[in-house]
């Protein structure tokens, strides 16, 4: 009896990740994402999906980021209810995220209707913080490297991936046949995570391509940031830093701490982390001290580089602080949260600077601002665009395709068959050439919605 995948997200985009394992009558989920991007891809959050939630099984989550994890909310709201398997550093991410996505939505929902800038009446919103704190109790942590059933049968196991605490490859054995999963891969030489562990043999492999088609530049995020920051408080302006509050803003606060303790910083700049997520994701890295290359005094500096913005209210006083500053805000794509209150504040002065600190996905706004847009819609009004717009090429957390293509090469044996996922059109198929024409590999592309068996 053959096994199944069916590409239900993170096929043809980055965004969505949905994986649906099927063998006999048993469905497996691998990854439960939330779409993100161009609004025709968003409204797939909002269809239901092929397979209704309460006919699958299990799920397997790679990571906490909610292009990964975002819908399991829904996925319970709607029906599933078996045991979603992840990591111990998963586990602690996804009770900070997912219960903040709600908030977010449910704030969104409501600024839309008091402002009345919604097609909806009332606009809703796609889960709520009670949905996804009901969601929790089905998270089963595993440690690394321990194989586990998620199902009678089925053998899996989750290695470190690097990339964000908690980031796992899978490893899914079931049918006669083993599936291996790279989730999202981190680079082997970043600042904060530690590279991931060389991948198992599989029958099949399913390889992230956010980067397939380029490779990271060789200067460091902290010499890149020094002259960024040192520019913006000449000129006396703010520097606005969308940052992705797992990983992406950690990173940010160990290279400012760092830049100060060399005295690169200009004397007495203000930087301010005004994302409770953010705030509470740093505090993860004291309870996972062997995913990470920080020791306990280099995560203490990394909490005191900034000052922590916690209530709203302390979040609209940083407009009340004249001279230059920084501030860093989620979300890392200016989808929502509060980095879009500053991008009002301070978009339209050309004494600022926005600061992308990653992949910004194609339809978000973080994408228009990187691509030199002129405006941006925001709140439901089209702001000018006249502050310095810089995109860090160093901040990523995702391997490059020269890194990715590094860990295939590591597997034992040939796979049969490499499915190129999450990534645009355009980076996938550039690392599915390379993967057929330097390893001579059968790769493909899967289309959203297709089946393939293994």
């Amino acid at each position: 009896m053959s096994v199944q995948i069916t590409f239900l997200g993170g096929a043809g985009t980055v965004t969505g990740s949905k994986f649906l394992i099927q063998h006999g009558n048993q469905r497996l989920l691998v990854d439960c994402g939330l779409f993100q991007g161009y609004k025709q891809l968003r409204l797939r959050n909002w269809t239901p999906p092929p397979v209704a939630p309460g006919q699958i099984d299990a799920v397997v989550l790679t990571h906490a980021h909610l292009d990964h994890s975002g819908y399991l909310p829904l996925l319970v709201r709607e029906g599933f209810q078996g045991k979603a398997w992840c990591t111990p550093g998963t586990r602690d991410l996804c009770a900070i995220l997912l219960p903040d996505s709600g908030h977010i939505q449910e704030e969104d929902a409501a600024f839309a209707n008091r402002h009345g800038f919604s097609k909806h009446h009332p606009a809703l919103p796609l889960y709520t913080v009670q949905d996804a704190k009901a969601c929790l109790d089905r998270l089963q942590a595993v440690p690394p490297f321990h194989a586990f059933e998620p199902l009678p049968g089925w053998q899996a196991r989750l290695q470190p991936a690097g990339h964000i605490i908690g980031a796992a490859s899978l490893l899914l054995e079931v049918g006669g046949k083993r599936l291996l999963f790279s989730g999202d891969l981190g680079r082997s030489d970043d600042l904060l995570m530690l590279p991931p562990e060389a991948p198992p043999g599989a029958d099949a492999v399913i390889i992230e391509s956010t980067y397939g088609d380029r490779e990271h530049p060789q200067q460091n995020l902290i010499d890149e940031l020094a002259p960024v920051l040192a520019r913006v408080a000449a000129r006396g302006g703010t520097a606005v830093v969308p940052v992705f509050a797992v990983g992406r803003a950690q990173a940010l606060l160990h290279a400012i701490a760092l830049l100060k303790q060399q005295h690169r910083l200009p004397r007495g700049l203000p930087v301010y982390l005004d994302s409770p997520m953010a705030i509470h994701s740093t505090e993860v890295f004291v309870h996972h001290p062997g995913e990470h290359r920080l020791d306990a005094g280099q995560v203490r500096e990394m909490a005191h580089a900034a000052i922590m913005v916690r209530t709203p209210d302390e979040s609209k006083a940083i407009a009340t602080v004249h001279g230059p500053k920084v501030v860093l805000a989620a979300s890392g794509m200016a989808t929502g949260g509060r980095v879009l209150h500053h991008l009002v504040q301070y978009l339209g002065d050309h004494r600022n600077m926005v600061a992308l600190t990653g992949y910004q996905t194609p339809g978000t706004r973080g994408a228009a601002l990187a691509n030199g847009s002129q405006t941006v819609r925001i709140h439901g009004q089209d702001l000018p665009v006249r502050a310095e717009v810089v995109q860090l090429q160093s901040a990523s957390a995702h391997a490059d395709a020269r890194q990715l293509m590094t860990w295939l090469r590591a597997m034992p044996g040939t796979p049969q068959r490499a499915f190129v996922v999450h990534g645009d059109l355009e980076a996938s198929d550039a690392l599915r050439q390379r993967i057929e024409r330097e390893l001579r590999w059968h790769a493909v592309v899967p289309e959203h919605g297709s089946s393939w068996s293994v």
